[in-house]
């Protein structure tokens, strides 16, 4: 989420709308992570290997945390143990990152790497990928827009790939890529003034929330999180960047299929039953 050039709470979107992280933490229980940025520009990521509805520090911090752009991740593990440093977002030279997908033959992946190998601390996928769009954003003089592109074809190009649907955010900005049809990823833009609320079902609470309806905002999610009819689809391909005074644009970055595409029947059966509990293309 964005709402730069404002600092705003997520609460919403965390803890209250009605299809909320923490309510889709109950599906996906390996993992939970936020990350944000502090006022001077400092990002701050709090992960644990559990359940966000098993975690009242998620709670809390999903009602008290202040920043422009957030990146919140719930984990069901494809690569990896349940550990801290496995789960998502990850943090690179003040970027977070955060990864939906499989992509395999991390050896390859890691001898174009190099030097950019010792950024990684876990054993994912995920955070292999995200040093290799830190390389390429280096290598591109610090154009993070050319950095992920650069990454993302690398990657269809040339490793075998199930899904790679990537957040990526620094302290007033926002990326969101979708490759390819494999898993949804939905897009809200959310104009000032309308406050949000879930009514729930019959005879239930009105959950309603000022936070983030005062100022606009855009929101990315694999699946629309509330019945706002303003969420869309991000097309295969196709990549978001919301700007630090909250200008949206869209451009198809790969236009072909994954060059050695994965199907479910080519993944082990743990990364298998991850990748089916996503939400599928729409």
């Amino acid at each position: 989420m964005s709402g730069a050039p404002h600092r705003v709470r997520a609460t919403f979107w965390l803890l209250d709308a009605e299809d909320s992280l923490l309510a889709q933490s109950r599906r996906e229980p390996d993992g939970t992570g936020l990350g944000y940025f502090s006022a001077d520009g400092t990002p701050r990521v709090d992960k644990r290997p559990i359940a966000a509805f098993e975690d009242r520090a998620f709670a809390r911090e999903g009602r008290e945390v202040h920043s422009q752009t957030f990146v919140a991740h719930i984990r069901y593990a494809s690569t990896g143990g349940l550990t801290p440093a496995n789960t998502h977002p990850f943090e690179q030279q003040d970027r977070l990152l955060a990864h939906n997908g499989v992509i395999e033959d991390l050896a390859k992946l890691e001898a174009q790497l190099g030097r950019y190998r010792d950024l990684v601390r876990g054993d994912t996928d995920s955070e292999r990928f995200f040093a290799l769009v830190t390389k390429e954003t280096d290598r591109h003089g610090g154009d993070v827009t050319a950095g992920l592109v650069a990454a993302a074809r690398w990657v269809a190009e040339e490793l075998p790939l199930f899904a790679l649907n990537v957040v990526l955010t620094t302290s007033d900005e926002l990326w969101a890529l979708r490759y390819p049809e494999t898993h949804a990823l939905y897009l809200l833009e959310r104009g000032p003034g309308a406050a949000l609320e879930h009514a729930g079902a019959p005879g239930t609470i009105r959950v309603r929330s000022a936070d983030a309806g005062d100022q606009p905002s855009v929101v990315i999610a694999s699946e629309p999180m509330d019945h706002d009819p303003g969420w869309r689809p991000l097309a295969s391909g196709e990549l978001v960047h919301a700007d630090r005074e909250l200008r949206v644009s869209s451009t198809i970055v790969i236009e072909h299929p994954p060059r050695h595409p994965l199907t479910l029947a080519d993944l082990a059966p743990h990364a298998a039953a991850s990748q089916s509990a996503h939400p599928a293309a729409t």
